[in-house]
């Protein structure tokens, strides 16, 4: 995993409110963890004067959201103690780019929960770690287990986005060989980012099942539009007859949704995306 490093210095103790804790507080604690593993937590329902450390969502500092003229984004969602933590760290950490979606995406919604009550299913997850009303436990254990839970989600969520950024010169120098818009990849890796902004319609590489995969990229970012979707009628049908339906082979199998076929060599899976740009010019 990779060492986390931000320009803003992580002291060793937080300080965060007492009673009932949320998605916003638990996984701002986790943030904090997961940039510095040593920090420990004390919560209470006041700051005490001589507290030497990180205070977040309480006493009205930089990470406190609950007073008057808390900031909100531009898109009108306020920030919770999330969002504001996010706001310092997030560029450094994962890159400009994708600390905006990582915001958009992952900690917009829970902030919204956390300001409006609108529901998010993480968000409920997390409230389901506080105590019962009928059970006794101490609610500190509780909280530090919520925050153990929502570090191994940062870190997942986090890893996936360096697993793709490591991506991006591999797929790069694949685009670079790209010819008659097919993109050929010695084995899978991440590809959207690099793919979805090119003039790219397919990619292929290998299947975890053996032989080759193809998939036709989406025009745009957010979207389930195909730049070119295999031909119609492969979708869904069965393997049995897919080679006398395309002439191909090694067609094995041809995703209902046409974003997707799998085949048994490479030259026939290059072979299917052509023939889906040929169905493509018929159909205009």
């Amino acid at each position: 995993m990779r060492t986390p490093t931000v320009s803003m210095t992580i002291p060793g103790r937080g300080f965060t409110h007492a009673g009932k804790f949320h998605a916003d507080d638990v996984f701002s604690a986790a943030l904090l963890r997961y940039l510095n593993p040593a920090i420990t937590f004390q919560r209470g329902y006041q700051v005490p004067a001589d507290f030497d450390g990180i205070v977040f969502d309480i006493g009205g500092g930089e990470f406190d959201h609950h007073q008057k003229g808390s900031p909100v984004r531009d898109n009108g969602v306020p920030y919770a103690s999330f969002g504001l933590l996010w706001r310092r760290v997030g560029a450094e950490l994962l890159g400009k780019r994708d600390a905006k979606r990582f915001d958009e995406g992952f900690i917009q919604p829970l902030d919204q929960d956390d300001n409006t009550g609108c529901g998010n299913q993480i968000a409920s997850i997390i409230a389901a770690y506080n105590p019962l009303w009928d059970q006794p436990r101490d609610e500190n254990q509780c909280f530090d287990e919520a925050v153990a839970f929502a570090l191994g989600v940062l870190e997942k969520k986090f890893e996936v986005f360096f697993a793709v950024q490591r991506a991006a010169e591999e797929v790069s120098a694949a685009l670079a060989k790209a010819r008659d818009g097919i993109v050929i990849m010695g084995r899978y890796a991440p590809w959207k980012q690099q793919l979805i902004p090119s003039r790219a319609n397919f990619v292929i590489f290998p299947s975890q099942r053996g032989g080759y995969c193809a998939q036709t990229i989406p025009r745009a970012f957010g979207t389930q539009e195909l730049r070119v979707p295999f031909p119609a009628p492969w979708a869904g049908a069965p393997e049995e007859v897919l080679p006398a339906l395309s002439g191909i082979e090694t067609l094995r199998f041809c995703h209902t949704g046409r974003f997707m076929v799998t085949t048994g060599t490479l030259d026939d899976a290059v072979a299917a995306c052509r023939a889906a740009q040929e169905w493509a010019r018929d159909e205009t």
